[in-house]
């Protein structure tokens, strides 16, 4: 046929029909193929024969062929001329492939994305006005020096436009097999996914324990997954990445399946499990239903570790929510810095009223950044007692600036006033200073705890000595009292020089009627109202905020104490290697 020998391709004479051989053996039974079934339709069969070639179902079939035989089977099959063919067809494809999976490790190394928006297309690779996708660019950048991977790519976008102009209607690249699809990238990561995690389950196996660390988090398709990080020492202490899943439930039950599964899947015994480290949430840490709580029905000698530095920051925000003035506070450093940075006009004007170059940008808080509150706080109102580095008065004059621009919108005027009204207060004032006298102590222990290769017994008696710290504060609110009226002194001294300003801060808290203690003669006088309104924010607000910090400081972490002093002892006698194993319980680093 075409003087071509096919050695595949039989002939039942009986049936006057034609089967394709390697088919027969290897293809589906569902698939719908008439060389399967038998072919008895003989106009133009030499089109057909050759269209039955090119499909994905007979290069399948050969492959799988070619899989089972012998080289002496192969070689009958096909002729001298073919079998060099074939070689050489071989020898390229890998060669393309290397270079195909030589881009993905590459992407995937720097952390970039694969695909484009559009423009995937095989036969659009050859314009260069559009944009392919990283992927695919770098394919095309790379075919420019390599002759190899240039032939490919013209090979491929030449059989696609003739597909496409063959079939208008039709999508995607039907059956032409050019390894630079979405499906070929898909299965390279996953072969690589497998291949590191193989790697990583021998490891920990020979390593004979482990421990866990679990966390979740939402992707960009708002779909929960969650992070099984495994630590394990072989020469050194490793902390590996070993699954990502994807998660139906959010309940301790739910959590300890998971894990059961994931190491299911790789072999490993979940006995050897010594230690789990978690955040701080109800659902990792409850009493009854808690991840650990249950996973210490499987394992009963494992140990339950928080994350220091997490737990530190859910205390912090449960501070910062304990009272009106705390949450008000707040709220008001965040909405300034976002309604300034909202508008580039506002930007400007900051930028012409800001003095310090070094903060031209104020910090919105966000729940993800743990030193986000102590930043935005010392940004606006300095140190503690120390206002001179402040940016309070560039903040206040910028915001006077847009309440008296006539031709800003009247609703950008009024929230102006309302955030100059909420600065002039000696409430925020105050709660502002009693924060940063709380963030001294604490934000030195949160950057302590995140760093790389801590000492874990430094590390814990840094949480004491915060704790110790702020529970000498409990009861100091004159301290806090002075720091504030030291800055209401500075404040005003500061706008009294601006020629435009004609607004002062309070120096004093509001005074409030209090209708249960009138005196006999009249209304209570002015001083024993005064100091009133500093005995209710001194109980109300100053020592809820710092009950509430040492409280679920001592709760929190306190509950290691034993286990750490034991711990100091094994660094003192024990080898380091035996110390590196028995510190996977703690999920730290000597």
């Amino acid at each position: 046929m075409n003087g071509t020998d096919r050695k595949w391709l039989t002939y039942c004479e009986e049936n006057h029909t034609l089967y394709c051989g390697v088919c027969l053996a290897f293809a589906k039974p569902s698939e719908n193929n008439p060389f399967v079934s038998g072919m008895q339709d003989w106009n133009h069969i030499s089109q057909r024969v050759e269209e039955h070639e090119r499909t994905i179902m007979h290069r399948m079939c050969a492959e799988a062929y070619f899989l089972r035989a012998s080289k002496s089977d192969i070689a009958s099959l096909l002729h001298g001329s073919q079998v060099v063919a074939h070689r050489d067809q071989v020898k390229k494809k890998r060669q393309v492939l290397e270079r195909v999976v030589d881009v993905v490790k590459f992407i995937g190394k720097r952390g970039l994305g694969y695909r484009g928006k559009e423009y995937e297309a095989a036969y659009t690779l050859d314009d260069d006005n559009i944009d392919h996708g990283n992927f695919l660019e770098l394919i095309i950048l790379l075919g420019k020096y390599d002759v190899c991977l240039k032939e490919h790519i013209t090979e491929c976008t030449e059989k696609s436009k003739k597909m496409h102009q063959s079939h208008s209607q039709a999508k995607g690249r039907g059956s032409a097999v050019t390894f630079l699809s979405k499906t070929t990238v898909n299965n390279v990561i996953s072969t690589v996914q497998r291949l590191i995690q193989e790697t990583i389950a021998k490891e920990v196996a020979e390593s004979g324990m482990f421990s866990v660390q679990i966390d979740t988090t939402q992707d960009i398709t708002s779909h929960e997954q969650c992070s099984v990080i495994l630590r394990y020492v072989t020469d050194t202490v490793q902390e590996r990445l070993l699954a990502v899943v994807k998660c139906e439930a959010s309940t301790g039950q739910y959590f300890v399946q998971m894990l059961t599964d994931v190491m299911d899947r790789f072999d490993l015994d979940i006995s050897n499990c010594i230690s789990n480290a978690t955040d701080g949430a109800s659902n990792m840490q409850g009493q009854y239903r808690g991840f650990s709580a249950l996973l210490s029905s499987k394992v009963p000698n494992h140990v339950h570790v928080w994350c220091y530095a997490h737990v530190l920051n859910l205390i912090l925000s449960d501070t910062t929510e304990v009272s009106i003035a705390s949450g008000s506070l707040f709220s008001l450093m965040n909405d300034i810095a976002v309604f300034i940075r909202e508008s580039f006009k506002r930007m400007n004007v900051w930028e012409h009223k800001s003095q310090d170059t070094r903060h031209r940008r104020l910090s919105p808080i966000g729940e993800t950044r743990w030193w986000a509150k102590d930043v935005a706080l010392k940004k606006i109102f300095g140190s503690f007692g120390k206002p001179d580095q402040s940016l309070y008065i560039d903040v206040f004059m910028t915001l006077s600036e847009f309440q008296s621009q006539a031709n800003l919108k009247t609703a950008v005027r009024v929230r102006a006033r309302g955030f100059l009204e909420a600065l002039l207060r000696y409430e925020t004032v105050l709660t502002a200073q009693l924060f940063l006298r709380i963030f001294e102590v604490t934000t030195p222990l949160s950057k302590y705890l995140q760093t790389c290769g801590l000492d874990i017994l430094s590390a814990h008696r840094m949480v004491q000595d915060t704790q110790h710290a702020l529970m000498n504060m409990t009861r100091d609110f004159m301290t806090v009292k002075t720091a504030a009226d030291t800055f209401v002194e500075w404040a005003n001294a500061k706008l009294e020089a601006e020629e435009d300003c004609e607004l002062e801060l309070e120096t004093t808290l509001p005074l409030k009627r209090n209708r249960k203690r009138k005196m006999m003669a009249g209304e209570m006088a002015s001083d024993e109202r005064l100091t009133d309104a500093n005995r209710a924010y001194e109980v109300e607000v100053h020592n809820q905020v710092l009950d509430t910090v040492t409280d679920s400081i001592k709760r929190r972490f306190m509950t290691h104490g034993t286990l750490l002093t034991w711990l100091s002892l094994i660094q003192e006698t024990f080898p380091k290697c035996v110390q590196q194993k028995l510190c996977l319980t703690l999920h730290f680093k000597i």
